[in-house]
């Protein structure tokens, strides 16, 4: 719970500082500029940082995000990340990661129980709530998926964040933060996760735990993709829509319906005129 509440005041912090450096007036665009070409530069320096500004509604700060994307892209991922994440998947025997991947993963149940019953997943909240008290009981206190066995399915786990979002509430700004990756500044409400049993008995340490052997999992589980993202022209962008549209799933946001006359008559008109 602590691990959450610093992260979510991390966030805000983060948003609400480079927000207003965005805004602070610029001291040299009030001076007299002698070279033409240096205004020629100028200029288009500006409307270059404006249109990145405005490239995406949920990333109002991306010439920061793309700085810190550097940083994990090419620094802490490669040399850090990745290869503590692939040495503990694969080196840690299997009974063990399996354990600890169960033992936390069902401290997050009785948290997505009332966040789908919030969103109206009246099944999902059942299915959660059965697979906390049969995994604690059975599976002895999460470490083995018991539940599971008797054909219960492992479904996504639903965060407030999700919930809240189901019903309108928008993502808030995109930010990409160093080691941890993307977030937004809707996901700093999950600390409400926190106050629910068993969670809220986890101490700093404990969290901490729990995040970081998460963390290597997820890591881990999508090496698979990056043949994907490095043949991206833009991997940074590339990795904020697919985050966002991951949210939206979460989120149980339907796609936005797309007209298909619409778009087979805008196709016809850039034939015809290109």
């Amino acid at each position: 719970m602590a691990v959450l509440r610093c992260r979510a005041m991390f966030v805000l912090l983060v948003g609400l500082l480079v927000t207003g450096c965005s805004a602070a007036p610029d001291s040299t665009s009030t001076g007299l500029v002698a070279d033409d070409s240096e205004t020629v530069t100028n200029t288009e320096s500006e409307t270059q940082d404006s249109a990145d500004s405005e490239s995406h509604p949920h990333d109002p700060i991306e010439g920061f995000n793309r700085s810190m994307w550097d940083i994990n892209y090419h620094y802490l991922d490669p040399y850090i990340i990745r290869p503590v994440s692939l040495a503990y998947v694969n080196y840690t025997p299997s009974f063990i990661r399996s354990g600890i991947g169960n033992f936390f993963s069902n401290l997050d149940e009785p948290a997505s129980v009332v966040n789908n019953l919030v969103m109206g997943n009246g099944q999902e909240a059942v299915n959660h709530f059965n697979r906390f008290w049969m995994n604690t009981t059975f599976g002895v206190f999460g470490l083995f998926d018991f539940a599971g066995a008797v054909g219960i399915p492992n479904e996504d786990n639903r965060s407030f964040s999700d919930a809240i979002g189901h019903y309108g509430v928008g993502h808030g700004a995109y930010v990409m933060l160093p080691g941890y990756g993307p977030t937004t500044v809707r996901n700093t409400t999950d600390f409400v996760d926190g106050m629910y049993f068993p969670l809220s008995y986890l101490n700093f340490w404990g969290s901490v735990s729990k995040f970081v052997f998460q963390a290597m999992e997820s890591r881990a589980s999508v090496v698979s993709q990056e043949p994907m993202l490095n043949a991206s022209p833009d991997p940074y962008a590339f990795t904020r829509d697919a985050y966002l549209q991951r949210q939206d799933y979460k989120a149980d946001l339907e796609p936005e319906a797309v007209d298909l006359e619409e778009e087979a008559f805008l196709d016809d008109y850039l034939d015809e005129e290109f």
